[in-house]
């Protein structure tokens, strides 16, 4: 159709001289940028319907509390006790969700989990694995970074701008999201007496009160904090799964002493019970965090307690070489990338499991060691194009640590 000077695009307005194309129809206009620009708004709005179906439908997808274990088998070595709770506890989540309403008015409420353990038995790589399989949106964030309003921090309706960012601010997918506060244990007050003074650690426990059990937050999109006329987001929280976790390192004399005994050395009676003392965890309570310095309304919200047991040498081994996503099998396709067999041998694979133990960095340290042994065969060997094979010994695993600043850890 001949456009007439006099035609502009009933969208933007721009005149014809102004624009590269001018399309008509019966009776509109519109230009080349306005057809760009809506067909980027057709593929985002169909992106985000398309994710918000998917979330919906995987979210009440019927895995059993055994599928679930089973999955996390595949990713995380030992810690079963941990892993079926955990497994039931999410189960139990998502078929509260997928519940339709009945006539008795029985609600069931959310079961929020607290993890107990050291650093690197696994807590973070639980978590991470559950949501892979569920395919939900997930979030981690670290608690010492949140005080409560009116102090220099972030506030802890922040924590809900992290998990919308994941599923692309879809706000239905993001109600049915999981949560992993990390390092919980650093917000803990100083002992379980309350203090005549004001202890800003536990206003940040208080303020994260409401966030867990669950209420309607508005948020900024952006995160940090709220200020006047600034656009926010309500965000229902009540089936948010809220995982935390923490080291409690200091938690076991709280045990030892509601046990009348000892770290080092245990009283017991005929009839008292047998404790492990090398793994105290084993016998963690509530009141045992109560002690500690979460207060009793953040426990209240927190009812699922699970342990998670530190890693023996066995535990170790597994975890560099079994798992799908194991270190080892890492390495190896990093190799393989460059068309280079990489191999370890089982004393290095021993000795690099012995190191973990000596310097006390459970599963996590096994890569800072792995890092310090291999990182100058990968910064060699791709300039080398005839080494087709290469295969890690003690010997050489030894020499590498060694010169590393890891070797002059001193081991408590």
């Amino acid at each position: 159709m001949a456009k007439q000077f006099s035609d502009k695009c009933s969208f933007c307005g721009r005149q014809d001289e102004d624009v590269k194309i001018l399309i008509s129809g019966k009776t509109a206009y519109i230009c080349d940028e306005c057809v760009e620009q809506a067909q980027q708004v057709v593929r985002d709005e169909i992106s985000r319907r398309y994710s918000k179906n998917e979330n919906k439908k995987v979210a009440t997808k019927k895995l059993t509390p055994k599928e679930i274990k089973a999955f996390l088998d595949e990713y995380v070595i030992g810690q079963d006790e941990a892993k079926k709770v955990i497994s039931v506890a999410v189960y139990n989540h998502y078929k509260r969700l997928g519940q339709e309403k009945t006539e008795d008015d029985v609600e069931i409420e959310k079961s929020n989990i607290l993890m107990v353990g050291r650093t690197g038995t696994g807590k973070t790589l639980i978590v991470k694995s559950i949501a892979k399989l569920l395919h939900v949106p997930f979030a981690i964030v670290d608690a010492t970074v949140f005080t409560e309003a009116g102090y220099v921090g972030e506030d802890v309706e922040s924590i809900i701008t992290r998990l919308l960012q994941v599923c692309n601010y879809d706000v239905d997918a993001a109600e049915k999201g999981i949560v992993f506060i990390d390092e919980i244990d650093k917000i803990s007050r100083k002992g379980d007496n309350p203090s005549l003074t004001r202890d800003i650690k536990e206003g940040t426990q208080q303020a994260l009160l409401k966030l867990i059990e669950g209420t309607e937050v508005m948020v900024p999109p952006q995160g940090g904090r709220k200020h006047p006329e600034q656009k926010l987001i309500k965000v229902d929280t009540k089936n948010i799964l809220f995982i935390c976790g923490g080291s409690f390192d200091g938690i076991d004399k709280f045990i030892s002493k509601r046990y009348n005994t000892s770290v080092i050395g245990f009283k017991k009676g005929k009839n008292e019970e047998v404790v492990d003392k090398e793994n105290l965890l084993e016998y963690i309570t509530h009141q045992d965090v109560r002690s500690f310095g979460l207060i009793p309304e953040l426990l209240g919200r927190l009812p699922v307690l699970v342990h998670l047991d530190e890693l023996d040498r066995a535990a170790l081994i597994n975890i560099l070489t079994k798992p799908k996503n194991a270190l080892i099998k890492q390495y190896k396709k990093l190799f393989a990338i460059e068309g280079i067999t990489l191999d370890f041998d089982k004393d290095a694979i021993e000795f690099i499991v012995d190191k973990a133990l000596e310097y006390k960095l459970g599963a996590r340290g096994l890569r800072s060691i792995c890092e310090a042994i291999v990182t100058d065969a990968m910064f060699e060997l791709p300039s080398k194009t005839d080494v087709k094979e290469y295969i890690i010994t003690e010997a050489y695993a030894k020499q590498k640590l060694n010169k590393s600043k890891l070797a002059k850890l001193k081991v408590a």
